[in-house]
């Protein structure tokens, strides 16, 4: 199929004759509006905070006025005069707001023609779907003098990176009491600076646990503000394991924190018979993803713990992360259970496995989702691609949980959507009689603060 090239060219000045005109039609989106905030700096929230536009003038969100002016640019500089144009002054009148959806046609004649320089003034409007005026005013360019006649560059693909989910989540946690959270072995500047954040952003009272002189000098290397923040005395990496878990059984605190120690010796107190914090339930790990390309969060579970979990274990690790999503809003969740193929094969243990979760599920040994599988991952978040396999499954193309078939396939998704579709994630453990936060140095600040806001959202929703 052959493709349509533009071809721009230009109008020298001995072609242009008072009254020639030339427009150019665009509908404004939200995007564009972003898009041109990115580049300017432009943050005003008039212009991207519908709560905040809400409150303004025009009552909603509207685009900036030289995003409207930048089409008689474009008229200018591709069809009068044309490539070659040189700008040389504009004076613009804003008769009335440009909304996202209007659509807005620049327009511009000439009214001027000053041969000595080869100088033409244009009259400029833009006018939106109503035949509003919305803009006017006066260009004055220099014409090009040598005709100009090539292809139009192709520009670039952009899309913007939105995570809204865990931004409104960070929003949510932080307009409640903050969680008082143990945290164990604060005594890195990742893992104080993660406490210190969470706590100004309203979102957990930290409760500091490990050596007292470590920690403060740590805070002061790296000029952390802990003053008022409660410190609970503990030597080693273990013995701040044990006195963190210890603040839970206590009352003292809602959740747990790691710190600068191995995951091992945190969760080894947390598993303990007599002193720990099990609930019947085994220990899982559970990435909520914010992956813009995607319309809705996406758990994937597990990818830190279970290492190649039994289906016994899977059973655990399925219902929990259907309680987490249901602390997060999601009220009947779909979970894709995942494998390499959609059939069931015998000589494949995920797929097995997965036949069986969803039979519990009939049976109502798993509750509160709509489970289906064995799914591949492209069936699980594609309805296009499962259509194509003629699949037929409420869960395919929509899922909302995916359950791996063991640590490495989990770990490397994980990763995929994080570094290569630009997607930010948040980690907690649960199975535990709190929720448990697992910080790492290669989590950003976003990530760290995701973290304890789901940690919140489940303190919360459990009561």
């Amino acid at each position: 199929m052959d493709m349509q090239i533009e071809i721009l060219e230009n109008r020298v000045f001995s072609e242009i004759a008072i009254g020639d005109s030339a427009s150019i039609t665009k509908t404004i989106t939200n995007d564009d509006i972003a898009l041109f905030s990115i580049v300017s700096g432009d943050v005003n929230p008039a212009h991207l905070d519908k709560d905040y536009a809400a409150t303004d003038l025009f009552h909603h969100v509207i685009a900036q006025g030289v995003l409207t002016a930048g089409l008689i640019s474009a008229v200018l500089g591709t069809k009068l005069p044309g490539p070659g144009t040189i700008y040389l002054g504009q004076e613009l009148k804003f008769r009335a707001p440009v909304s996202p959806g209007d659509t807005i046609t620049a327009k511009v004649t000439v009214a001027e023609l000053i041969p000595e320089k080869n100088r033409v003034v244009l009259d400029c409007h833009c006018f939106n779907q109503d035949d509003k005026d919305v803009l006017s005013g006066i260009a004055t360019v220099q014409a090009p003098t040598e005709k100009v006649s090539r292809p139009a560059v192709t520009l670039p693909e952009v899309r913007l990176l939105r995570h809204e989910f865990l931004r409104n989540l960070l929003a949510k946690a932080s307009a409640g009491d903050p969680l008082p959270t143990a945290i164990a072995y604060p005594c890195d500047e990742v893992s104080l600076l993660a406490a210190t954040e969470a706590a100004s952003r309203g979102l957990i009272a930290p409760i500091l646990v490990g050596p007292e002189k470590l920690i403060r000098d740590t805070a002061a290397q790296h000029k952390l503000d802990i003053t008022g923040l409660r410190i609970e005395e503990a030597q080693t990496t273990a013995e701040a394991a044990k006195r963190a878990v210890a603040l839970v059984r206590e009352g003292a605190a809602k959740a747990l924190m790691k710190g600068a120690l191995h995951t091992d010796v945190l969760l080894h107190e947390v598993v303990q018979e007599k002193t720990g914090l099990r609930t019947g339930r085994r220990l899982s790990h559970v990435f909520v993803m914010d992956v813009p390309s995607y319309p809705k969060p996406l758990l994937i579970t597990d990818a830190a713990i279970n290492i190649c979990p039994t289906l016994e274990e899977k059973f655990s690790i399925v219902q929990n992360a259907i309680n987490l999503a249901q602390s997060l809003g999601i009220e009947t969740p779909h979970v894709a259970i995942l494998a390499a193929v959609e059939t069931v094969n015998p000589a494949m243990q995920a797929t097995l496995d997965a036949a069986a979760l969803c039979k519990m599920a009939d049976r109502g040994q798993i509750t509160g989702a709509i489970l289906d599988g064995p799914l591949a991952f492209d069936n699980a978040i594609s309805a296009e691609a499962a259509a194509q396999k003629h699949i037929v499954s409420p869960v395919a193309g929509q899922a909302d949980i995916l359950v791996v078939p063991d640590i490495e396939s989990g770990n490397m998704l994980a990763k995929q959507l994080t570094f290569l579709a630009n997607a930010d994630a948040a980690g907690i453990v649960l199975g535990a009689s709190v929720p448990i936060i697992l910080t790492s140095r290669a989590d950003n600040d976003g990530a760290r603060l995701a973290s304890c806001a789901i940690a919140v959202m489940m303190a919360h929703a459990h009561g």
